[in-house]
């Protein structure tokens, strides 16, 4: 049986100067891909160009329909896109040829006329004995006739699509921004020198170059700065946004133009589709190139489709927004000629956007596409560069292939860890422990539960009252109460450990194996990227690093952005270790009876590098004349037993009851020449006379407790006290507290009272006791915030008095329930 369409379609490109033959597509494949070749149609991306532009809505010109009758004949023979799809083509074209033309005179009159305004002279190529010769069939009857055709396209005109339809091809439709994609698989063909354009405009050299940038494109790409820059915009005044744009140097003042152009005249500030479509661009790119497999970019065109569809309603939107991020890039405003540039895609009836740009793609699809994608982050250094990318947005160009680190990236990450931290490569990579701090992320967790219920320590303390500031940043905290804080600490974390890895001086399995227990902490106590950004911003908001811009605004921006790598990470739940222990809540009680007299002990202590021990033995031997662990276990021992308080009750406390044999012996000691002991001696008489700072009234254990447990965390740390011993100290240490003292504000007391006491000569001793009041309001006020625990914590032995967090975010051992 005749097939109408074939034989309509052969007897059309005889008058293209083709032989007749049955099958349209029968043409010799060399020959077809050399005709292509002759009309200036190198590849593929060409095709669709020229195909689109064939029909606009009725009103094409006869002699272009004719010239594509005959693309899509030769696209099929020369097998550039498949038979079944040039035969769409040519069923699409006979029904607005058949539609447009009420006959096949009518069709010759207008091909004609046509090809004579373009100044054709019959006789010229064989085209009007053609004419005559398709007349005279359909006039005699023979053949198939227009009217046969006509009825038959009616019938059929819902056939196959004109574009690559099939499940996980329709994404690539959004790489007609670029040049329509009329088949796939990706071929070389398709883009001949896809390698040199991707070197140039790109600097990328092979596959994994490639991959970075696409989940760069995906995950940050240009819009992150230009969105900043337009939310700092959106708030400043005119004289603001002046200095904005003068400030910025001279290669981005035409940026700068077109960035305030857009907000004077309210366009949206919003242009992800510059990114998004590039994407899709690339991955094409390197699909022809071999770099990817057909399953890989199709992944990344399905995430671009995801995105899209997550930010745009329609295509005009998509084409807009697109436009605005090329005039901030080009730095020329592209939306006057938005209509000119995308107005084919927008109205064809043949565009590949015709379909909404919603009905895209189907849930499996979407869903093998984040699987690829989570896939390209599976690994646990993704999170460590997903979190330091927000104080460093150049660290996400370094997301999939790990890329090599230069000399001079190597060298600066090296000061940083040395400048700033301390640390050094030599140190081995369990130093890094040292910054992970739980207990931290604890009391801050336990300041905001308290701050909601309206139960933090009052302001006045005996030492004085905290700053306004600090006191009004203490109870901002209730803003966080249903944010765990860990995130707040981790974040840093992240960022030391990315220096760390970027040094490559540390070792690698070991830096591995920390952003593993990083991943699975956090994986912990945030159930997905959104709770975590979250929690981020606000303890960001409320706990700015000094001396630095918050952070607010970048985290909110990955809140944000569908496509920011944290949403793509890898959140599935793992088994919880952490990159260093977490303390019990009763050893961190015990650990924060040092109080001032040290920095709060945010982590279990650890045995340190040799580097770093050098200073602590350094300290211990300034400070207490002790040069190994045996001197140092007695010397404990002794703190825990007797300690300073006997020496008082012993050498001082009967003078309180004797004051005439006070005043003499300070009179004596006074008249003649004293020793450094003896001097020591007379300037405590002198305070026990004077009852300076309640020394006489209170019990001065505190005093030794804390030089006990300060002893003790530099032991561990030294490594002269093992585990068990170490326990044992925070164990007595604890018990004595609670033995002594009702509360912190008691302790605090004693502890204060010592201090002053036994504090030896020094001119600076109003300075020194003046920064232990202040300090002492710190930990019991907790204002601000992280100048010490004691706000958060039961006091050893007491009643329970803190309200629980509303999440697990706690310390081992806090096992209280909501009053």
């Amino acid at each position: 049986m005749v097939d109408p369409l074939n034989a309509w379609w052969a007897q059309q490109l005889v008058l293209c100067g083709w032989a007749f033959a049955p099958d349209p597509l029968a043409l010799d494949a060399s020959a077809a891909a050399a005709r292509l070749d002759a009309l200036g149609i190198n590849d593929r991306g060409e095709l669709g160009w020229r195909l689109l532009e064939s029909c606009d809505g009725g009103h094409a010109d006869p002699a272009r329909l004719l010239a594509t009758l005959e693309l899509a004949a030769l696209a099929g023979a020369a097998g550039w896109i498949p038979a079944a799809r040039a035969r769409s083509w040519a069923l699409h074209l006979a029904d607005e040829i058949t539609a447009g033309h009420a006959d096949l005179d009518d069709w010759l009159e207008a091909l004609l006329h046509a090809r004579s305004a373009e100044g054709w002279v019959r006789g010229d190529d064989g085209f009007w004995e053609a004419c005559e010769a398709l007349s005279k069939l359909e006039h005699e009857g023979e053949g198939v006739t227009w009217s046969l055709v006509a009825e038959w396209v009616a019938r059929e005109r819902h056939g196959p699509s004109l574009w690559p339809d099939a499940p996980g091809e329709r994404a690539w439709r959004l790489r007609a921004a670029f040049a329509p994609v009329v088949a796939l698989p990706a071929i070389p063909q398709d883009w001949p020198d896809a390698a040199a354009w991707l070197a140039e405009g790109w600097q990328i050299e092979g596959r994994d170059d490639l991959v970075r940038c696409l989940l760069w494109l995906a995950g940050q790409g240009h819009r992150q700065a230009w969105d900043l820059d337009a939310t700092r915009l959106l708030q400043a005044d005119a004289d603001a946004r002046r200095a904005w744009r003068e400030a910025l140097p001279a290669p981005d003042a035409a940026y700068g133009r077109v960035m305030l152009a857009f907000l004077e005249q309210g366009e949206p500030l919003e242009w992800a589709a510059w990114d998004w479509l590039r994407l899709v661009d690339l991955a094409w790119a390197g699909a022809c190139q071999g770099w990817l497999e057909e399953t890989e970019a199709a992944a990344f065109a399905t995430h671009a489709l995801e995105l899209v569809q997550h930010r745009y309603s329609d295509w005009s939107a998509l084409a807009r927004a697109y436009q605005r991020g090329r005039s901030l890039f080009e730095g020329r405003n592209r939306l006057k000629s938005l209509e000119r540039d995308w107005q084919l895609l927008l109205q064809s009836p043949v565009s590949p956007w015709r379909t909404a740009l919603q009905e895209l793609v189907e849930p499996d699809e979407r869903e093998a596409a984040r699987q690829a994608m989570a896939e390209w982050r599976r690994s646990p250094r993704h999170w460590v560069s997903a979190l330091a990318s927000v104080r460093e947005p150049e660290l996400a160009t370094r997301q999939g292939p790990l890329a090599p680190v230069p000399a001079t990236r190597r060298d600066d990450a090296l000061n940083y860890l040395r400048d700033t931290l301390e640390l050094h490569p030599d140190e081995g990579t369990e130093a890094l422990a040292r910054y992970w701090l739980p207990a931290q992320a604890h009391h801050l967790n336990q300041l905001a539960a308290d701050a909601a219920h309206g139960a933090l320590p009052g302001a006045e303390t005996r030492f004085g009252a905290p700053a306004s500031a600090d006191l009004a940043a203490r109870d901002a905290l209730r803003q966080a109460s249903r944010y765990a804080a860990t995130v707040h600490m981790a974040e840093k974390y992240a960022f030391y450990l990315q220096m760390a890895m970027d040094t490559e001086a540390f070792e690698s399995a070991a830096l591995e194996r920390f952003a593993e227990a990083l991943c699975s902490t956090l994986c912990r106590f945030y159930p997905d990227a959104r709770r975590l950004l979250e929690a981020w911003a606000h303890w960001e908001a409320l706990l700015p690093e000094a001396e630095q811009p918050p952070l607010t605004a970048e985290i909110r921006w990955h809140l944000e952005d569908p496509g920011s790598p944290f949403h793509w990470l890898d959140w599935r739940s793992r088994e919880w270790r952490e990159p260093g222990p977490r303390p019990s809540l009763r050893r961190f009680t015990a650990m924060a009876l040092v109080g001032p007299l040290n920095m709060p002990a945010w982590s279990e202590p650890r045995v340190e590098s040799e580097r770093e021990a050098v200073s602590i033995r350094e300290w211990v031997d300034d400070h207490y004349a002790i040069t190994g662990p045996a001197e140092l276990a007695e010397f404990v021992h002794f703190l825990l037993e007797a300690g300073d308080r006997q020496e008082y009750q012993i050498n001082y406390a009967p003078y309180t009851l004797n004051a005439a044999r006070l005043a003499s012996e300070i009179a004596m000691l006074e008249s003649g020449e004293c020793s450094e002991e003896d001097r020591n001696h007379l300037l405590r008489l002198r305070r026990v006379r004077d009852n300076e700072d309640g020394c006489n009234e209170v019990d001065l254990t505190a005093w030794d407790l804390a030089q006990a447990v300060d002893l003790a965390i530099a032991g561990r740390q030294l490594g002269w006290l093992q585990a068990d011993a170490f326990d044992d100290v925070l164990e007595r240490a604890h018990a004595l507290a609670a033995e002594h003292y009702a509360n912190w504000s008691a302790y605090a007391r004693a502890l204060y009272a010592g201090f002053s006491f036994f504090m030896g000569e020094t001119p600076e001793r109003d300075s020194f006791l003046a920064g232990m009041r202040q300090a002492l309001v710190a930990w019991l006020t907790g204002a601000p915030p992280l100048g010490g625990p004691w706000a958060s914590l039961d006091f050893p032995g007491a009643r329970p008095r803190h309200w629980a967090p509303m999440h697990v975010d706690t310390l081992p051992g806090d096992a209280r329930t909501l009053h």
